[in-house]
């Protein structure tokens, strides 16, 4: 269905799609397209187009492609690397059963990491800090030798606050004998992302948040990592991920994010200024409104997220009437909109109540323009002083 919004500011929930990844993808969905299994022609065309794709996504992440398994998301994703790697963990070591996560993590992460404790798996949710990074000194003491997995987020879907600590977080686990997994979906394609660098053993992404199709999505498997498949199949991703393999989103994927990689330093300073001017207008022009995060150094936020605390006003409320306006925001994580309770993620920072719910998140992205921030800023503040009328 036709987009209708004037201005879309909601690019951590997903992203339009790049021409870049249509046209990789159109021969693939209009053409015959074998099954990339399959030993005739077609079959080993397609196969040809996802080891290429493996190729590309294994050099972004400066891996080998043999670490790259595609899935259907950055849900699967994660689930596949707490799932698949605890049990795999506790199969080899019966004493490693306890999962240790944040109180940041998104809902993906943190409802897998539940879903273990019927297994017999101890989940272990360490608290936050004021912007929504693991308190070390209660990591450290979660981490014994009874760990088998620490799940830790790598840039907040919510604030974009990004983990700087976590390489140091990593080696504190990996010392512990527990693998480490981030969430690195808000990450790739907005800033470099290595997981050689961080020290961690499995990533998950996801194509939709760079522009690529949803439904294509990749977990990074450190070589030598075992994981237990969440279902069995025909042997397909070397047995990691049965299920005929999505060549047209896989291929949208690469094509997407070989565009996102080409052009992240340059696109960043630009997204990073549109934030940044939005930011500045609405702090001149809402009096009270609060940027969360914006204190700590430019390095820790990604250049494409701002949330903003409208004391007074009804989030919920305020999202309608910049809806009616034209104007797409959100109240924080996609994945939890509609429900009734605010943002676990922003109350685990110790944000109280009444401010969670007077917080919007605005996301930029490769479509976002001077437009967009000018329109924002002139319809935005008299909404605001409305809706803290109302």
């Amino acid at each position: 269905m036709p987009v209708r919004s004037l201005v879309y500011v909601d690019h951590h929930a997903t992203t339009t799609l790049r021409p870049e990844a249509l046209e990789a993808m159109l021969p693939w969905l209009t053409a015959l397209a074998g099954n990339a299994s399959s030993v005739h022609s077609p079959g080993r065309a397609a196969r040809e187009a996802v080891e290429k794709a493996r190729g590309t996504v294994a050099a972004a992440l400066a891996a080998l492609p043999d670490e790259i398994v595609f899935t259907s998301g950055g849900t699967e994703s994660n689930a596949l690397a707490v799932r698949g790697a605890a049990l795999a963990v506790r199969e080899r070591a019966p004493e490693r059963n306890r999962i240790v996560f944040s109180a940041s993590e998104h809902a993906a992460v943190r409802e897998a990491c539940l879903s273990l404790a019927p297994d017999g798996l101890e989940p272990v949710e360490v608290p936050v800090d004021g912007v929504g990074l693991p308190d070390r000194e209660q990591l450290e003491i979660a981490l014994d030798s009874r760990t088998a997995l620490v799940s830790l987020i790598l840039a907040s879907n919510e604030t974009g606050i990004v983990n700087e600590c976590l390489p140091d977080a990593a080696r504190t686990a990996r010392a512990a004998g527990a693998l480490v997994h981030t969430d690195a979906v808000q990450a790739v394609g907005k800033i470099p992302v290595d997981p050689g660098a961080l020290g961690v053993d499995l990533l998950s992404l996801t194509g939709h948040k760079f522009g690529g199709p949803k439904g294509a999505g990749v977990l990074w498997v450190r070589k030598g990592v075992r994981l237990r498949p969440l279902f069995k199949g025909g042997g397909q991703e070397r047995g990691r991920r049965g299920g005929t393999e999505n060549v047209p989103a896989i291929v949208g994927l690469e094509a997407a994010l070989t565009a996102a990689v080409a052009g992240m330093e340059a696109e960043a300073r630009r997204l990073g200024a549109l934030r940044d001017a939005f930011e500045a207008g609405l702090l001149d022009r809402v009096p009270g409104a609060r940027v969360n995060g914006i204190g700590v150094s430019p390095g820790r936020r990604l250049p494409t997220a701002s949330s903003v605390t409208f004391p007074g006003a009804d989030g919920e409320a305020l999202l309608a009437a910049l809806d009616l306006e034209g104007i797409a925001a959100s109240s924080g994580s996609a994945c939890a909109s509609g429900t009734p309770s605010p943002s676990r993620v922003l109350l685990a920072s110790g944000m109280p109540v009444a401010d969670v719910r007077a917080t919007l998140r605005f996301s930029f992205g490769w479509t976002s323009s001077e437009r967009d921030v000018s329109t924002l800023l002139e319809i935005l503040p008299g909404l605001v002083a409305r809706a803290r009328f109302a």
